[in-house]
């Protein structure tokens, strides 16, 4: 089943909210509060912001009742040179001599049928005809208007046939909601949109189409998908010699999965300048700091500063996540695009496992030619931020290691050479991390956002997603994409959703029960301006502290008091010495604010 066709990136309609959901609110003092924390936060004294209250998870009642009806495209509201096209009429005649209607005119026009699926192709349409005449610039639109019986989510289900494929959009209320695409089969087909919420009474559903299609009708079902999403994720490590360090901390996230979305956010720079400008902001600092390691193989050792911030993080009662901006090992063109770089992943690969050799071996296969260059600089580059990784080890600090993100896509090296060649690359970095470095402070998400590119499962711990939409669409839940990545790796991992455009709407999150492990927030254009103050252009300041400020989000606080406030690694004055070969190289690592990430992400699963 094409997820890309029947979920179509349909997103959850944030409605006015008319009423405190009736369920148990979440409450944040589960644990009791340590007499003093020390060390919460690295904010002087002298230092005042606004105070916020907490906003209560809040949305409309809902009230699940089985439902279905049918809307004609010929009965809509129509745009400006759409028209209704019909069969010719046919009459034939019967064996007494009758004359008769044909078979495409006698059609039910409006009859719910439950046993029609999704993914249907239709070989007719129904009722009297279809609507055509649509413009490639979306200009000409139908509106359809629904009634919903009760507060709850609905499918909805478009009958289209295209000649081409055609996106379209979808508007609920006059917001824009989902997006998707038609096949190009020319038959009428179903497309639909799951989980919409709409509350009870009329609602005005607009299809803007960027091409003609041939629109039959709207089906209006009752969801029962989202009843699906569970949070009983597994919370042992897939190193089953994961550090105490690490198990403490999927423990916790696993412990409080569903119930909270932990805040997250990404720092341009060791000064946490970010972090700092949402504390002025909201008063409340995030829980994890996030880090985007951009390394080239002639540039390591300028990372020890925000390696060294994320100690100081954990040692403020923090969580630390990194990912890896890796620069292709080639000796011309270093680029983590592929179409900047000369390096390709598929010379790289051999039959050879090399994954738990020592660097004396695999040099050893490089000068006898049995490994190719483009492998040896891999082996180089990944055993040079084992060091940085290690340094943290000795530091006692557990790691949100997200590696290779977005490896669906094309546009990173490591993505370009197809799936084979990706997983090939996670399969020797995971071996070689855990068992040749024996680094046990690692929790492993895997950001493959494919069913194609997924993982053999006993490697990774949390599925994440990114997911960057423009300026001024309603972010949402995002539940759609949270329940199609369930789908994919199962219920025993948690889903997160590890870079994003806009903060999430919490409530949305509750309502439409995609209550992600985390979110994390991208830094530059998607938060601040010119100048450095704080954007609007993505999230507004309301939503930012009402996010922040929401009983169903953690914070940084927050963190500390459910751990017990207690102080999570001792001080060291300097590193522990590393007992695992080959950890070499300083332990310097990179800011990562040469880049930012502008790429639209959906879960795909061809």
């Amino acid at each position: 089943m094409d997820i890309r066709k029947l979920t179509a990136l349909a997103a959850a309609v944030v409605m006015t909210a008319s009423c405190v959901v009736s369920c148990k609110k979440k409450n944040k003092d589960e644990s009791s509060e340590a007499e003093s924390v020390t060390e919460a936060v690295s904010v002087t004294e002298e230092e005042t912001v606004g105070t916020y209250p907490d906003y209560p998870i809040t949305y409309p009642e809902i009230e699940k009742k089985p439902t279905g009806d049918l809307y004609e495209a010929e009965d809509a509201k129509l745009g400006k040179g759409l028209k209704v096209v019909s069969a010719p009429k046919e009459e034939t005649t019967d064996k007494d001599g009758k004359k008769v209607k044909s078979e495409a005119d006698t059609q039910p026009a409006t009859k719910f049928d439950p046993t029609v699926k999704p993914d249907t192709v239709i070989s007719k349409y129904s009722g009297e005809g279809y609507v055509s005449g649509f413009k490639n610039d979306g200009s000409a639109a139908v509106t359809f208007t629904v009634e919903a019986p009760t507060n709850q989510h609905y499918d909805l289900s478009f009958s289209i046939a295209a000649d081409l494929f055609v996106n379209c959009d979808v508007l609920v209320n006059g917001v824009e909601t989902a997006a998707f695409k038609t096949m190009s089969d020319s038959e009428f087909t179903l497309i639909t949109l799951y989980g919409v919420f709409l509350t009870k009474g009329k609602s005005e559903i607009e299809l803007r189409p960027h091409g003609d299609i041939k629109l039959d009708y709207l089906r209006m079902s009752d969801n029962t998908s989202l009843s699906a999403i569970k949070y009983d994720a597994e919370k042992d490590l897939s190193n089953k010699e994961a550090g105490r360090s690490a198990k403490e901390l999927m423990d916790f996230m696993t412990k409080y999965y569903g119930k909270y979305v932990m805040t997250g956010q990404y720092a341009s720079s060791p000064k946490n300048d970010e972090l700092e400008l949402i504390y002025r902001t909201t008063g409340k600092y995030p829980a994890i700091r996030f880090s985007a390691l951009h390394t080239n193989n002639k540039n390591f050792d300028s990372a020890f500063r925000d390696i060294d911030a994320c100690a100081n993080w954990y040692r403020k009662g923090g969580i630390v996540g990194l990912m890896w901006y890796w620069e292709a090992p080639s000796k011309t063109k270093q680029s983590v695009y592929a179409k900047d770089t000369d390096f390709r992943l598929s010379d790289a690969m051999t039959d050879i496992d090399i994954a738990e050799m020592t660097q004396e071996e695999i040099r050893g296969l490089y000068g006898e030619g049995k490994i190719s260059e483009q492998c040896y600089g891999l082996i180089l580059d990944i055993d040079n931020m084992a060091g940085q990784l290690t340094s943290l080890k000795n530091k006692g600090v557990p790691v949100l290691w997200r590696p290779l993100h977005e490896g669906y896509g094309d546009w990173f090296w490591w993505g370009a050479s197809g799936v084979d060649a990706y997983k090939w690359l996670w399969e020797l970095m995971y071996r070689r991390y855990t068992n040749y470095f024996e680094l046990d402070n690692l929790i492993w998400i895997w950001n493959g956002q494919s069913e194609s590119t997924l993982v053999n499962k006993s490697t990774f711990d949390i599925a994440s997603l990114d997911i960057y939409l423009d300026s001024g669409k309603d972010y949402g839940s995002r539940y759609e994409q949270f329940l199609a990545l369930q789908n994919i790796v199962g219920k025993e991992k948690l889903i997160a959703l590890s870079e994003c455009s806009t903060v999430p709407d919490i409530d949305a999150s509750f309502r439409d029960n995609a209550v992600w492990s985390f979110f994390g927030l991208w830094y530059g254009k998607y938060m601040t301006d010119e100048n450095g103050e704080y954007s609007e252009k993505f999230t507004s300041r309301d939503a930012l502290i009402r996010a922040y400020n929401s009983e169903g989000a953690l914070t940084l606080d927050e963190y500390i008091k459910l751990r017990g406030g207690e102080k999570l690694i001792p001080d060291y004055g300097s590193e522990k010495p590393t007992t695992t070969t080959e950890a070499t190289t300083s332990t310097d690592a990179v800011s990562a604010d040469t880049s930012e990430s502008t790429e639209t992400t959906a879960v795909s699963t061809d």
